[in-house]
């Protein structure tokens, strides 16, 4: 190994991954607390060990170089098992320490902090850092091992993932107060095709498993509209723009106020799990794997407090 390499400090890789983040010095000073000068500093110094320049401007846009890309990877590596060595080290002191990684589904974002403060509630010293995003984006994290565990439904069935159904996801269709259909006592789902519906982005999980749904009762809507947030979508319902088919955690407390109707279609409420994964070929930290424990002994319980 060149001597090079081994002058490369920690503090430099921070700032590297920093960058590659943001694509931009500015925006990664502001999110280091650092001066645009310093992080400029710290790149120079490690392109100077490294041999080779770390990004281009292309069209005043930062892009990585090819030695940037093979950086990112062994910095990634190398921070990650700094921080199971210090989840190691806290253990053996007696207490569970550290950050958990927890990628999440956007459906799941409303329970997934009810489901960390039951496990924090063991273990006080974790934190969370949770990124929420769809389906699509999920699949692509967990090729690119950039978190501890993956919160989904329908887990890719072409990746080895380890993986357990978590909880429920029952998917109800919904209505504005006062919609023509919230009267009747019992509908067939082919009644909802004369209305507008309101569904996910490309992409998404809840519009994948509605899309298969309404495939299998071979019921075909004749007006749609696309929205690219749960939230988008409750709103359009509320101001009449349509129905929808959502999870039912995600519109609780519009039903419970009456903002919103459950309506009474037969079929429904359709269920798919949630589920906790993980690659196969992975090592968990401590904390992950205390979480997926966590979740498996508890999931009984953690059902009835959440439903």
């Amino acid at each position: 190994m060149r001597k090079e390499l081994t002058r490369i400090t920690f503090r430099q890789l921070e700032v590297f991954r920093a960058v590659c983040e943001h694509l931009s010095y500015s925006r990664a000073a502001e999110a280091m607390a650092l001066t645009q000068p310093a992080v400029s500093l710290q790149i120079k110094q490690l392109e100077e060990l490294l041999g080779q320049p770390l990004f281009d401007y292309v069209g005043k846009k930062l892009h990585l170089t090819p030695a940037a890309e093979a950086l990112l990877a062994t910095c990634e590596q190398l921070l990650s098992q700094l921080q199971a060595l210090d989840m190691r080290l806290s253990t053996l002191q007696g207490a569970l320490q550290g950050t958990l990684q927890l990628a999440a589904e956007s459906s799941a974002k409303y329970l997934t902090p009810h489901l960390f403060a039951a496990f924090r509630a063991q273990h006080p010293k974790v934190s969370l850092s949770l990124t929420v995003t769809n389906r699509a984006q999920l699949i692509r994290r967990l090729g690119d091992n950039r978190d501890d565990l993956t919160l989904m439904s329908q887990p890719p069935q072409d990746m080895a993932l380890e993986f357990f159904p978590l909880l429920d996801n029952p998917i109800v269709a919904v209505a504005p107060a006062g919609h023509p259909l919230s009267h009747a006592a019992q509908l067939p789902l082919s009644a909802l095709e004369n209305y507008p519906l309101l569904s996910r982005e490309p992409g998404s999980g809840t519009r994948k498993a509605v899309e298969e749904f309404l495939q299998q009762q071979r019921v075909h809507f004749k007006q749609g509209m696309e929205l690219m947030s749960l939230e988008a979508q409750r709103e359009g319902v509320l101001a009449g723009l349509g129905l929808a088919l959502l999870p039912r955690h995600a519109v609780r407390g519009e039903l419970g106020s009456g903002q919103l109707l459950e309506l009474p279609v037969e079929g429904l409420p359709f269920k798919r799990s949630w589920c906790l994964l993980y690659p196969r070929q992975k090592r968990l930290s401590p904390v992950a794997e205390a979480f997926y424990r966590f979740c498996q002994q508890e999931r009984l319980n953690l059902q009835r407090q959440l439903a």
